[in-house]
């Protein structure tokens, strides 16, 4: 097996026992990358030369014993909304095209202190609104599998990275899906931490009360290995609480005997793809033969989760993208007059999806509308929560799909309305503050397609659904 194929984890052991130095892992990928990303499109920024220095650098601490972390020496991709001092930050928007932080994110610094070598930025939808990554002012990502197909988004740089074998694990972020969608869709494992497990400082916001940055990586021991080193308190984000951060490389050790999981009916009456709903149903026999117990369970709101986050979301939006006005942030057009800068400045830095949320989020914000629309979202999303605090106290974690398709053909889900419900089975989990993983369980049985599982756990139990999704991952490579 080469280098490129391998695992965080296995790679971490390679360099530590001095079977292959960081340089090596390094150049291995800037090869892959070189040879096959201008077919999947899955970076918007390559740092190679950065990239060297920082594995010549832990090769150098691992000559002197003095490895930082285990996660010292390997190459990783940041989702280009993760500011960063050293790289432009473009949020694969024309309107940042060329803006360079003047500080790093918290995220970039934990990863940064712990040997981390950066390969480059990865693309997204712009400003993250999106569930394709069709909306970035550079161009499609293609899934490694198909590339006639997308990656999902909005996080799909960085989970068609990993997929392509073109870095050993990733960061992005998730409002509503962006990092469990494209893992489904790529066949990597996706986390979608709790809200305020990881620190959000310096990461270009969507909706400040939904957004969470985590993982992507090729298995839930990767993910657990990347979330040991980011999670935490952070001073400079008041939405991160002074938590204990558990050993999460050992707790998915455990064995899932005695567990119970909850099958969510909701989550399976609706309209789902033939192949997804049977790769479900094996991954349910797969955690029966660990020893789980299957309860059949409801949340009842779950049916609202979408119209009310496609209220908060736009309304949260047409405040954040307030900032980029070409005079604080943005690359500025000349006007006579503020309004003219603004105008212009945004008609041509903008594109139609970010417009869309902009102005419904006006829409739901204005006098007149505050009440009906984005204050009753707000009482629906505390219905979702207290159904997910319910159904907890009856059972340890939650299986459902991710999507109730595999990727789409790009071009394929054009309207905006049939785009948003991509997150039906995903954005509850932001709207309600709980953690969540998608872990590759099966591919269709025509195209070959990835197809995941979503498992969902309470708030700050991420140990719990990493534990889970390894075990399922652990089970399914003994079978093979």
């Amino acid at each position: 097996m080469s280098l490129v194929s391998k695992s965080l984890f296995e790679l971490s052991e390679l360099f530590r026992d001095g079977k292959a130095s960081s340089r090596e892992i390094t150049d291995a990928f800037i090869t892959e990358i070189e040879n096959r990303d201008k077919e999947i499109n899955s970076f918007v920024t390559q740092t190679f030369d950065l990239a060297r220095e920082m594995a010549d650098s832990s090769d150098a601490r691992r000559a002197n014993d003095s490895l930082l972390s285990p996660l010292d020496g390997m190459p990783m991709t940041l989702k280009d909304v993760v500011c960063t001092k050293e790289v432009r930050t473009t949020a694969s928007s024309n309107i940042l095209k060329d803006f360079v932080s003047p500080y790093d994110a918290t995220v970039w610094k934990k990863l940064k202190d712990a040997g981390v070598v950066l390969l480059g930025k990865t693309n997204t939808d712009e400003f993250t609104m999106g569930a394709s990554t069709q909306t970035s002012a550079f161009g499609v990502t293609k899934n490694p599998h198909d590339i006639t197909r997308v990656a999902g988004g909005s996080s799909g740089g960085s989970a068609a990275a990993v997929a392509a074998h073109f870095c050993a694990g990733s960061i992005g972020t998730d409002t509503g899906g962006s990092l469990r969608q494209p893992a489904h869709f790529c066949g990597v494992t996706g986390l979608k931490v709790s809200y305020g497990r990881v620190s959000r400082w310096g990461t270009i916001p969507m909706a400040s009360s939904l957004d969470t940055v985590g993982p992507i990586a090729q298995t839930a021991q990767d993910c657990a290995m990347i979330l040991q080193a980011i999670a935490g308190q952070d001073s400079k984000d008041s939405t991160t609480p002074p938590h204990s951060v558990p050993d999460y490389v050992n707790e998915i050790k455990q064995n899932l005997s005695g567990m119970k999981i909850g099958l969510p009916k909701e989550y399976f009456e609706n309209d789902i793809n033939k192949d997804v709903l049977e790769i479900i149903q094996s991954s349910k026999a797969i955690l029966e033969d660990l020893g789980v117990t299957l309860v059949d369970v409801s949340l009842p709101h779950i049916k609202y989760a979408i119209p009310a986050y496609y209220i908060i979301v736009p309304s949260e939006i047409s405040s954040n993208m307030s900032r980029y006005d070409g005079i604080r942030f943005g690359s500025g057009k000349k006007g006579e007059a503020l309004d003219d800068i603004y105008f212009e400045t945004r008609n041509k830095g903008f594109d139609d999806e970010v417009k869309r949320r902009i102005m419904v989020g006006i829409y739901c914000l204005s006098t007149g509308h505050v009440d009906g629309y984005y204050l009753q979202a707000q009482k629906v999303r505390t219905l979702i929560k207290q159904d997910f605090d319910k159904v907890f106290t009856q059972v340890d974690a939650l299986l459902s799909p991710v999507s109730p398709t595999p990727a789409f053909r790009i071009g394929e889900v054009l309207d905006p309305i049939q785009m948003y419900l991509e997150d039906m089975f995903t954005s509850s989990a932001n709207l309600a503050g709980i953690c969540g993983i998608s872990v590759p369980v099966g591919k269709t049985e025509e195209a070959g397609l990835p197809i995941g599982a979503q498992i969902l756990g309470p708030a700050f139990k991420e140990e719990r659904v990493l534990r889970i999704a390894h075990q399922i991952q652990k089970s399914i490579r003994e079978s093979r």
